[in-house]
């Protein structure tokens, strides 16, 4: 395939020759406004110097470096939270904002505190996913005593010490996806929910809101005591099959956090069909066959562009007028997607 030409790119950006011609070699002034065009559409069709357009464009501009802590690096949906991250950086207009991606490997407090910590006196700010735990606590506040804000992502940890949380209102999650499976499920009976762990706030939070719904308008259900999976699919896989056999009027069951691939995996080999309901969240290519399947019932899924724009023009607007007095959260409200969405 023949790479696109001076002439393509400025088909694409809706200008002249002569005008790219001028942005790229910098000899006469071109608006700002036009040298973006000319930038953005050199990016969008692979343009060979789009590099170098950006950074003659934006040579001028403040540059600030945010840290990122995220978990599973071979996680299709932590790739996609990675890349949506990158381009939401890339897409900012008053700064050039650089880019450290780093994944724990085992999610434990200690290594995410660590790789927090190694962070101080590199980056200007930092925005991570974690467990809720007094390690992760005290680095948060480390970092913040060396004016380095730190910002929670998906599962809400340090509240009180992190400057800013950008996921779901996962109380609200937890009640929506007990509704849902009140609505879903056959007939009354057994109701089965997986959490990663005790220490994940936003687990814990969505498990209150599931079971205050569930006590409150659906008590005909009983929901069975919430099995502590790890986030990981051969625990899950093996916790529902073992229910299944044990709990024969199991009718419903709900994923709050990782592992959904066990459950989709477990539900196939039983063939439960939609004798069993299920939920899950986020939208991977497993979660989406198995929706098309009618293996599950419904995704919830994080708008991770949107949570990405939100979260890179607040860290921009903090470093440059510094950590509020009173830590708040952002809640971006999840999409769920159903057999019929796909």
């Amino acid at each position: 395939m023949q790479r696109p030409t001076i002439a393509d790119l400025a088909q694409a950006a809706g200008v002249s020759v002569a005008t790219v011609d001028r942005v790229l070699n910098g000899r006469l002034k071109v608006r700002e406004e036009t040298s973006r065009k000319v930038s953005e559409a050199a990016e969008r069709i692979g343009y060979h110097a789009a590099h170098a357009i950006r950074q003659r464009i934006y040579a001028d501009l403040p540059e600030y470096h945010l840290g990122v802590v995220l978990q599973k690096e071979r996680h299709a949906y932590y790739q996609e939270f990675a890349s949506e991250l990158t381009m939401a950086a890339s897409q900012l207009r008053e700064c050039r904002m650089r880019i450290t991606i780093l994944f724990s490997q085992s999610a434990e407090p200690a290594e995410v505190a660590n790789l927090l910590l190694g962070m101080s006196g590199k980056v200007h700010a930092i925005a991570a996913t974690g467990l809720d735990h007094h390690d992760v606590t005290n680095a948060v506040a480390t970092l913040r005593h060396k004016d380095i804000p730190t910002f929670s992502l998906l599962s809400d940890f340090a509240q009180g010490v992190r400057e800013a949380y950008f996921g779901t209102n996962n109380m609200k999650v937890g009640r929506n996806a007990a509704w849902l499976l009140s609505k879903f499920a056959p007939r009354p009976g057994k109701v089965l929910l997986f959490i990663g762990g005790h220490r994940y706030h936003g687990h814990s939070l969505r498990e209150t809101g599931f079971r205050a719904y569930f006590r409150e308008y659906a008590p005909e259900f009983e929901v069975l005591d919430a099995v502590v999976n790890l986030e990981t699919r051969q625990l899950t896989r093996e916790a529902l099959l073992g229910a299944i056999s044990r709990h024969p009027d199991l009718v419903a069951l709900y994923c709050a956090g990782g592992g959904m691939e066990g459950a989709i995996a477990a539900l196939r080999e039983v063939d439960a069909g939609e004798s069993i309901a299920c939920l899950v969240n986020e939208l991977t290519p497993e979660s989406r066959q198995a929706l098309l399947e009618r293996r599950i019932s419904g995704i919830f899924q994080t708008p991770l562009k949107e949570l990405c724009r939100e979260l890179m023009a607040t860290v921009v607007h903090t470093i440059e007028n510094g950590m509020a007095e009173n830590p708040g959260q952002r809640f971006i409200a999840p999409i769920l997607w159903t057999p019929e969405s796909i």
